[in-house]
């Protein structure tokens, strides 16, 4: 899987700032503080989970656009600053998305086949009788058989401080979607903050 199938339209925010807050601690004439990454703010940043010297990574804040799975987003939603800013809604339009696009390569052809039945049937069956009140059970039916490989796309934002526990948690994880946001966080700007890994 493909950065660009997961993440798009991109934009960090607070970086230099958040640079020049690494040095407040040692500072006595904060005129005199540049936001100048130097190996010691690397060193600060690289700090073990936990241990509170890469608190300045929180200043970086970056915001995204992220497409995951059902089956992701379930995992995705344990990070308490990983913050939906909004997303697409099954609850609202399960039956409007093109079925054929909106499936992950691994759901069986026939379990995309029955939604697609399902979905024909409520719609046919709603513009015929919108009040007929076997159109709640119908759509329950459809919501609650729909695959784990559905994809949606939120706008999302975090910091470089989140990202660094994604990536040491999510680095190796089974699933490409998560394989392809830890390629993407090597993108990002001063990358080596975030992660070992990272080319400086």
């Amino acid at each position: 899987m493909k950065i660009e199938d997961v993440i798009s339209n991109v934009n960090v925010y607070g970086l230099n700032d958040a640079i020049r807050g690494s040095r407040y601690p040692m500072a006595t004439d904060l005129k005199e503080v540049s936001d100048e990454i130097t190996p010691r703010q690397v060193k600060l940043a690289q700090c073990n989970l936990g241990e509170g010297h890469d608190n300045y990574l929180n200043g970086i804040i970056v915001q995204f656009d992220l497409t995951f799975t059902n089956k992701a987003w379930v995992e995705a939603e344990r990070y308490h600053f990983l913050d939906f800013i909004s997303s697409q809604s099954t609850m609202h339009r399960i039956c409007r998305f093109n079925l054929d696009e909106a499936y992950i390569g691994y759901v069986d052809k026939r379990m995309v086949a029955i939604m697609k039945e399902k979905v024909a049937e409520y719609n046919k069956h709603q513009a015929e009788d919108p009040k007929d009140p076997s159109l709640k059970e119908k759509y329950l039916e459809i919501l609650y058989s729909n695959p784990a490989g559905f994809r949606l796309t939120a706008k999302m934002t975090t910091n470089y401080r989140q990202l660094k526990t994604i990536y040491v948690q999510r680095r190796h994880h089974r699933l490409p979607e998560w394989q392809a946001f830890c390629d993407w966080i090597l993108t990002l700007p001063h990358a080596e903050l975030i992660t070992k890994d990272a080319e400086r």
